[in-house]
């Protein structure tokens, strides 16, 4: 059920949107056919206490309408107040350990990794799908690690069948299929969706591309 639910993986914060509403935003993704939602509120102009509260309960709800499991980055407290689907974590947050023990075994559970040692230690605890890039050059992460290509995923893939990854960083419309055939249960992306002038246009793009790509591996 999970790699179903990670082929078409939108994540949002309300910065990541300039010139609508954030919620609008993520509604016409929604629509448009994302299959998975991740709430990544940081960096500048990023909501903070009640207000950022607030908004995630909104972005839980559009996801309920639409049955897509509601993600939040790194805020385990968060996740718990608003009784999310899950929580991812990079390798600099708390540890992914730490968040299995306090969120249970029946939320997902996803984890940034960059190499072979990080994947396993996922797997010790619990993750139930990894992200794994930048697959190509992105600008939504300042922070962002190295780019990785397709190489990773494609020997993560063959050696650890069982956990599903996600492809991150710098995916478009363009250069989606390479990481499905290196072995990849879904793509996720920012700025491909947050920043189209037609949100829903370009998940519809997105969603119909990945069906093909499916159909025909």
């Amino acid at each position: 059920m999970i790699k179903q639910q990670l082929q078409l993986y939108f994540i949002m914060g309300s910065n990541n949107v300039a010139t609508s509403d954030p919620l609008e935003v993520l509604e016409e993704a929604l629509h448009g056919g994302v299959t998975c939602f991740q709430l990544r509120e940081k960096g500048p102009d990023a909501l903070v206490g009640d207000e950022k509260q607030r908004f995630a309960e909104a972005c839980k709800a559009l996801c309920q309408q639409y049955q897509v499991p509601f993600i939040v980055n790194d805020d385990v407290d968060l996740a718990i107040a608003v009784d999310a689907d899950g929580v991812h974590v990079g390798q600099d947050d708390e540890t992914a350990k730490s968040v299995r023990e306090r969120i249970g075994k029946d939320k997902i559970l996803g984890v940034s990794v960059h190499n072979e040692e990080e994947m396993r230690t996922a797997i010790a605890v619990g993750a139930d799908y990894v992200g794994m890039g930048p697959v190509y050059a992105t600008s939504s992460k300042a922070d962002a690690k190295p780019v990785s290509g397709t190489v990773l995923i494609r020997e993560m893939t063959a050696s650890y069948p069982d956990l599903p990854i996600v492809g991150i960083g710098g995916i478009t419309a363009a250069n989606f299929a390479p990481v499905l055939t290196a072995g990849a249960a879904g793509v996720s992306l920012i700025s491909a969706i947050a920043s189209a002038e037609d949100p829903y246009g370009a998940a519809r793009q997105f969603k119909d591309a990945i069906q093909q790509e499916v159909q025909l591996s």
